[in-house]
């Protein structure tokens, strides 16, 4: 386990290297370096094959394999392609709330004074990355496997070698979330419905010893602001809401948190699940919470990991990517860095302020008051929402250099969409997303291209904030140095 002062040593003089190194200017280049040559095989959606990790995975005792749910590499044998309606659907609830909640109704995220959830939706959450943790300090015995639920296998890698049965507690697998605060999973008693089936098994915080459940009156309580939800039996109530109108409910509590043989968290808080709205994947036991507020697993390890972590989205849901808590091991000189913004009365998100964008080498020039509200950071979103003037350059520069291909209706919330049917190879423009303080990020292929068409959404207005989905940030290493008020790209990692 690092200790505070080792980890904030190793934070603070890598902030400086990395602001001190971000400037790099956007050139014009040859037209190879413009375009890129892409097998249409490798753009599929889903096929049978979960190739596994693309690259070595990185040297990081915090480490874990993360994967994106419904393919090959995820729990569950259900390898059918995600419904574009469907992932519409998902985003637009979140794109709604996000935007509701960084308005002037919604400044300070206070669940008090939220507007009324929308119906819920009866989709299963999909295209977004969850990661497997291990909770409470039970030993996987015989009677575990008659709960509900069946345990689900874990990569030794991600525990040293060792694999699961050398660590405490029973594996979870929980979404990933950097827009919510408070982490939970789902805790026996947890009756089908008003719980979701789950692939592991439930988490019993009765055969954990180091269990412990919070009084009414305690500071984590008192802390839970618009998440409380009463008391009983005087054991701390929580409730989070989502956009889709669902929600998650039960007592408050710490138990240990295991990543691997070397890293574990003591009384780490978490909401205990008892009782649910709505509709959750069956592939995930809850959510880890990673977002700004003090409930998030980041803001709870501040002092332990250096206020940071990293996760790389791998490009499609047959190979996997990674998650990791702390500061990775890389040279400073490797990423592109550009300042986190952040509103202390709605700390959950982490936004960033993106300037221009460049497609086969050229910006696009918008004026940079576009920008201004600066763009979210999500890893539950799936596609990019830009703001519609950002957009429309955007996408007269796109079909400009597509010409050689046939053009296809509209589908959904996507307009430039094209027929490759037959198409071996694709030739694309290359684009990239130019940050403050000169950050260039290129995207890779996968998020340019999704089903034949242009894979950004345009806002209602240009006085929305954009958010950054995690389409546009698959196989780049998003660092976010919380505790030093910046956010560093790395491309091609995963």
């Amino acid at each position: 386990m690092f200790k505070s002062k080792v980890a904030m040593a190793v934070v603070w003089p890598l902030l400086v290297l990395l602001l001190s190194g971000s400037s790099r200017t956007v050139r014009a280049a040859d037209d190879e370096h413009e375009y890129t040559v892409v097998e249409m095989r490798s753009l599929q959606l889903m096929n049978a094959t979960c190739y596994g990790h693309k690259v070595t995975s990185p040297h990081n005792r915090t480490w874990l394999p993360l994967n994106l749910l419904h393919g090959p590499c995820s729990a569950s044998s259900n390898d059918a392609t995600p419904s574009l309606d469907d992932l519409f659907l998902q985003d637009q609830q979140r794109i709604g709330d996000i935007h509701w909640r960084l308005s002037d109704d919604g400044v300070g995220g206070n669940q008090g004074n939220r507007r009324p959830p929308g119906k819920i939706s009866q989709t299963n959450v999909q295209n977004v990355p969850a990661a497997p943790f291990h909770v409470g300090n039970q030993q996987n015995t015989a009677s575990s496997s008659k709960q509900q639920g069946s345990q689900l296998s874990i990569d030794p890698a991600a525990t040293g070698g060792g694999g699961q049965s050398s660590l405490p507690g029973v594996v979870q697998m929980l979404l990933l979330d950097t827009a919510s605060d408070v982490p939970w999973v789902q805790c026996v008693p947890c009756p089908i419905p008003p719980c979701h089936p789950q692939t592991d098994v439930f988490y019993d915080p009765t055969r954990s010893s180091t269990y412990a459940p919070f009084s009414c009156n305690s500071p984590a309580c008192t802390q839970l602001g618009p998440y409380a939800n009463g008391c009983v039996n005087n054991q701390c109530q929580y409730r989070v809401t989502y956009p889709d109108g669902s929600s998650s409910s039960g007592t408050y509590i710490s138990d240990l948190l295991t990543i691997n043989p070397t890293n574990a968290i003591s009384n780490f808080q978490f909401g205990c699940s008892h009782v649910e709205q709505g509709r959750f994947d069956n592939q995930t036991a809850g959510i880890m919470a990673l977002g700004g507020g003090s409930e998030s697993l980041v803001s709870q390890t501040a002092l332990t990991y250096g206020n940071a972590f990293a996760y790389c989205i791998p490009p499609t849901p047959s190979y996997k990517g990674y998650f990791l808590l702390g500061v990775p091991s890389v040279a400073a000189s490797r990423y592109m860095v550009t300042p986190i913004l952040r509103n202390p009365q709605v700390p959950t998100f982490y936004r960033v302020l993106l300037r221009d964008i460049t497609v086969a080498g050229e910006r696009l020039n918008v004026p940079a008051s576009v920008f201004a509200p600066g763009s979210v950071l999500d890893t539950r979103t799936v596609f990019t929402r830009l703001p519609p003037t950002a957009y429309q350059a955007l996408r007269a520069a796109f079909r400009s250099s597509m010409t050689m291909y046939r053009s296809a209706p509209p589908k959904g919330a996507f307009d430039t969409c094209y027929d490759l049917t037959g198409v071996g190879t694709v030739r694309l423009p290359k684009i990239a997303l130019v940050f403050d303080r000169n950050a260039v990020v290129e995207i890779d292929p996968s998020g340019i291209l999704y089903d034949g068409c242009l894979a950004f959404v345009p806002n209602r207005n240009d006085n929305m904030p954009g958010v950054l989905g995690n389409l546009q940030q698959r196989t780049i290493e998003v660092f976010y140095n919380v505790g030093g008020g910046a956010v560093g790209f790395r491309r091609g990692v995963c």
